[in-house]
């Protein structure tokens, strides 16, 4: 039954070149416009979630600075009282003092306590100062200063003894708009826990801060605990308890992971410990590909609709003569060396068929020629990116230069220039394709001497070079575009110390550079696209606005052959390693 409904529906098409061409065209016109408005969508979501990944990781690094900034100077007010001499004097006095020294003693305390109370700002709601020996609990808030003595130590304080902890931040339960950030009172000596000093303070403090991280309306933005325990939630809906635990399980620092449904972005907030997170939902992301899609499938349907009927046009102009000319055009190939044959038709279709022999022969020609231009415009892109230096490099370079003239000594200013006039010198005085390994490295070392001078107080970088390997030759500006790659890819977006290690080494007839960094690395699907691209042998990548790894790989199977070349490993938060490998001595006439 379906094998008929098959013969059925395919009947017009076979018997008709008509219909063959209708649907042909029409299939033309179709798949293309789908297949790009898909990978249109696609690369827009791509696009979309790196910068919404790159702007939140971004937000997420400065405001958790900005409320470790905060909680510190929340900090400093404890530790006002903490240093303060009648503190230390009740301390070390009351047992032995008089009952009007001890009321005097008492009242300074309680002056220090209003003093930080009403120099704290308006988000400090109370203040409390609990002593263990002595069983006094000092309270000092906008409607009481009262000092008394407790039946038992309590909670708060009793949590802070019973774990050993110097610092804790503490939620009521009953109203979560406001913590207390407590601190213990140590002895000096044997760091015994004397009692503890706590703040009252509105979470609304936070609020200018928690808004760089936007306010869109799906977004969720949360303080939680070391054990994943919600502090505060200004604004959003409250997170699963899976994605609590998963923040909970990561390490200190800040970073992002993606579940089924949501991205989620979390920092650790220096000094307290806490966690900041904010949570977005991939419909965010997905809406602006699902606009392209919209408005890609509205002009496909228009395109398709309009190419059915130019071809329902054109078939009906085109079917009857088709055939007989198709014929005369078999064994017919653009590629294929023939001579000019003049059909012995007198109709159209034999004009036709002594014009395409003609045009046949126009195009061997033209595409020919076309081959040989196409060289020789790569080879001059090529060369022309092997002249050029990274604008932006140069530009903070200049910059670097004009700073240090005014802040440093004019030793450290020549080298900086001396070394940047070397790199010009080693660009533009040596047109040869191919240089000393010595030469290179050179070069590579006067860009990492600005590069230092730049980022002196966390780069780190090392080189280790087999003076055998040093007389071996290769393609101009192979090093410091692996280099340069290294720190836009990989250091700039790492925090923290950077590290750079070049090592170069010698095995049987080979020579092996390494160059490795401890970069944010690349996830394994990146990866191995990448190492796909590295495999070609073929062509020369001249696009974009410096010399990438695929144009380095490229260059070195020209000059040396399939088996040198590049390899990459990469592991995700740990750093990327590129080695490179070229003949050792492979032509000992290249100037030194």
């Amino acid at each position: 039954m379906f094998a008929k409904w098959v013969v059925k529906l395919t009947e017009p098409f076979r018997r008709s070149i008509r219909n063959k061409l209708i649907l042909t065209m029409v299939i033309l016109a179709a798949v293309p416009i789908v297949t790009i408005t898909a990978l249109a969508a696609e690369n827009n979501r791509r696009s979309m979630e790196a910068e919404v990944i790159s702007t939140n990781l971004s937000n997420m690094k400065w405001t958790g600075v900005y409320l470790g900034d905060q909680f510190a100077q929340l900090n400093n007010l404890i530790y006002t009282v903490l240093i303060s001499p009648h503190l230390s004097d009740y301390l070390a006095n009351a047992e032995e003092a008089s009952l009007s020294s001890q009321f005097a003693a008492q009242k300074n305390i309680i002056d220090t306590l209003m003093n930080l109370f009403y120099s704290a700002g308006n988000h400090v709601i109370g203040v409390e100062l609990y002593l263990k020996e002595y069983n006094k609990l000092f309270t000092i808030n906008a409607s009481q200063s009262d000092i008394e003595s407790p039946v038992s130590i309590p909670t708060p304080y009793k949590m802070l003894f019973e774990q050993d902890k110097d610092f804790m931040i503490q939620v009521d339960s009953s109203d979560n708009s406001k913590f207390q950030l407590i601190r213990s009172i140590n002895r000096f000596e044997n760091q015994e826990k004397l009692g503890g000093i706590s703040l009252e303070i509105r979470w609304g403090v936070l609020d200018q801060t928690l808004d760089l991280l936007g306010r869109g309306d799906e977004h969720t933005v949360l303080i939680v605990g070391p054990t994943g325990e919600i502090l505060y939630q200004p604004w959003g809906q409250a997170p699963t308890l899976e994605i609590l635990q998963q923040v909970a399980d990561t390490d200190t620092g800040e970073g992002y992971f993606r579940s089924d449904s949501e991205y989620v972005f979390y920092n650790t907030i220096d000094p307290v410990g806490l966690k900041l997170i904010t949570i977005i939902p991939n419909s965010f992301i997905n809406q602006s590909s699902l606009a392209t899609m919209k408005f890609g499938l509205i002009v496909g349907m228009f395109t398709v609709i309009v190419a059915t009927l130019v071809a329902i046009i054109l078939a009906w102009r085109l079917a009857t003569p088709i055939v007989s000319l198709a014929r005369s055009i078999q064994g017919f190939g653009l590629m294929k060396e023939r001579e000019v044959q003049i059909s012995n038709r007198v109709d159209e279709i034999g004009f036709l068929e002594t014009k395409l022999y003609q045009m046949s022969h126009r195009i061997r020609e033209h595409i020919k020629t076309e081959y040989m231009i196409s060289l020789e415009k790569k080879s001059a892109e090529l060369k022309a990116l092997q002249a050029q230096i990274n604008p932006h490099f140069l530009q903070n370079t200049l910059q670097m230069i004009g700073s240090m003239l005014f802040k440093s000594n004019p030793a450290e200013s020549y080298e900086v220039i001396r070394s940047l006039s070397d790199m010009f010198r080693y660009i533009i005085r040596e047109p040869d394709a191919l240089a000393p390994l010595h030469a290179e490295l050179n070069h590579l070392n006067n860009y990492m001497q600005i590069q230092k001078q730049r980022f002196s107080s966390r780069l780190t970088y090392t080189i280790q070079v087999d003076e055998k390997a040093l007389k071996s030759v290769i393609p101009k500006l192979t090093l410091q575009p692996v280099v340069e790659n290294a720190f836009v890819h990989g250091l700039e977006l790492q925090a923290g110390p950077w590290e750079l290690e070049v090592n170069v080494i010698t095995d049987a007839n080979e020579v092996i550079i390494s160059i490795r960094d401890n970069g944010i690395g690349l996830e394994n699907s990146k990866l191995a696209e990448l190492r796909g691209r590295l495999n070609l042998t073929e062509g020369l990548w001249t696009h974009g606005d410096r010399i990438g790894l695929q144009n380095v790989a490229s260059r070195l199977h020209m000059h040396f052959g399939g088996r040198y070349g590049i390899s990459v490993d990469s592991q995700r938060r740990q750093g990327t390693i590129v080695v490179m490998t070229i003949p050792l001595e492979r032509n000992s006439d290249i100037n030194d």
